[in-house]
């Protein structure tokens, strides 16, 4: 499964602002709190799994999937801020 890793941060930096408009309606306001949340980040997983293309899906299905996300939520969470705040800015 780690090398999901790869994929799920490419499809985060495809898609990173319909990703965060999805989570909370607008695009780029939210809080890594909320993604601490087990309903948010389910919901993240949700979203990111039916963005990951269709030969991915096919080799992971959505319990495996969003079991890794959970997993592997600090580094997901990551690649969802924007540069500066990842920086440290």
């Amino acid at each position: 499964m780690s090398d999901l890793m790869q994929p799920v941060c490419r499809l985060i930096g495809e898609h990173r602002e319909d990703i965060l408009r999805k989570m909370d309606g607008k695009a780029g306001q939210w809080t890594v709190a909320a993604l601490q949340n087990e309903q948010a980040i389910d919901t993240l997983a949700g979203i990111c799994y039916e963005l990951l293309p269709g030969l991915v899906r096919l080799a992971v299905k959505e319990p495996a999937f969003r079991t890794f996300v959970r997993n592997n939520r600090e580094r997901i969470v990551a690649q969802l801020m924007p540069p500066q705040q990842a920086a440290g800015g």
